[in-house]
């Protein structure tokens, strides 16, 4: 680990005196981890500014405190007893903030801790929030912060008539940007008219991992406890389209995951023959204590990640659904809609960016070529950010 923390752009924010917030009526988009590096949360930061003016609170799914532990889980807005401000939720009623929650409002800032998938809806509701201000004449300053797991890009890219709440732009499953990054290729790819500034981050490293940043490691979402978890859901979210578990209800969600009809060894004998990189696997058993197989004793694995750099979460977890889909034909399923707003089109389309991966998976094909078939989607994706740092 660094012994000199980055600087997160809430802690430039908070070095320059809260200038560019001046004579500003401001919102504050923010959850759990808006934290600076003495994990002082933003929301009374900009209270206490002096010169700010700040006005409303909004928070994403799990809302602004964290409080709704399931995915998929609305909340409603509250009067905030901290700051005493209406915070305004954006995962229930309304994803894009209305014109009512942004009618005091002149600049909205966004400080929001991503995990560097394109499943993560955080970076979504950043997206409808400056569709939101440009149709709505607001400012938008987003407050940058590091992709915990660097800038390593693996998995395929959206397929556009996919868009859901867990992907609305064509992205790599581990996309590999910043939220700064992704607000200005949101920005050039909707054509939006609106007035954006990004305050970077000071001495990082693109490539670094969040624990080599120095700063703390604070919850997001209450599903995303550790690094460790994050260095894995790029690949084992897929599992939320299936009726196995992805380890919710665990205390290591996403690490592990199962079903009561999984065997634990002759699965881990499956996957070892693949020789998937920078992993160990250990046969386990356990109960999700909520959501699926709740109070049920499930079979299943437990990741262990070895070498993160050579580690791939997505080739791992499309080689979990081929081994589990062949050796378990009859009790292996996908689930039914709905999911994260989708009604119509399975959840694993949905989350997969399209049908390939499961038609794939249903097919018997290999998972290295299943993975190996969206190489040349990644290179086109890259050529994209090259053409955007160009413009820049």
């Amino acid at each position: 680990m660094s012994r000199n923390a980055i600087l997160t752009g809430l802690d430039v924010l908070v070095e320059r005196d809260f200038a560019p917030l001046r004579g500003r009526r401001v919102g504050l988009l923010c959850h759990p981890a808006s934290v600076d590096g003495r994990l002082r949360h933003a929301a009374p930061l900009l209270r206490a500014a002096v010169g700010a003016d700040l006005r409303c609170l909004l928070g994403p799914q799990h809302g602004l405190r964290g409080e709704t532990q399931d995915n998929m889980v609305e909340w409603r807005g509250f009067a905030d007893p901290a700051t005493g401000l209406p915070a305004h939720s954006l995962y229930g009623e309304h994803r894009k903030p209305t014109a009512a929650m942004l009618a005091d409002v002149d600049l909205l800032v966004i400080d929001l801790q991503d995990v560097g998938a394109r499943y993560y809806t955080f970076i979504w509701t950043m997206l409808l929030c400056l569709e939101a201000c440009a149709e709505q004449g607001r400012s938008v300053l987003v407050l940058d912060r590091p992709n915990p797991l660097g800038n390593a890009r693996e998995g395929n890219v959206l397929d556009p008539d996919y868009r859901s709440f867990v992907g609305l732009e064509p992205l790599p499953m581990r996309h590999g940007l910043t939220i700064g990054e992704l607000a200005r290729l949101f920005r050039r790819r909707r054509g939006l008219d609106v007035d954006l500034a990004v305050i970077g981050c000071r001495g990082l490293d693109p490539a670094a991992w969040f624990d080599e940043t120095g700063l703390s490691w604070v919850l997001p979402s209450p599903n995303m406890p550790t690094l460790d978890t994050a260095a894995v859901y790029p690949g084992m979210c897929l599992l939320e389209g299936t009726l196995m578990s992805e380890g919710r209800g665990t205390t290591r969600p996403f690490e592990i995951f199962g079903a009561p009809w999984l065997a634990p060894e002759r699965l881990a004998d499956r996957l070892d023959a693949y020789d998937l990189p920078g992993l160990r696997l250990r046969p386990l058993h356990f109960e999700p204590t909520f959501q699926k197989h709740q109070g049920r004793l499930c079979g299943g694995l437990q990741l262990h990640v070895t070498d993160r750099r050579e580690f791939r979460p997505v080739l791992t977890a499309v080689a979990v659904l081929c081994a589990a889909r062949a050796l378990w034909p009859d009790e292996f399923r996908w689930k039914e809609p709905p999911y994260e707003y989708e009604t119509v089109k399975p959840p694993i389309d949905i989350l997969a960016g399209g049908r390939g991966l499961r038609e794939g998976v249903d097919a018997g094909a290999d998972p290295r070529e299943l993975v190996a078939g969206w190489s040349g989607e990644l290179r086109r994706f890259e050529d994209e950010l090259r053409e955007l740092r160009d413009d820049d």
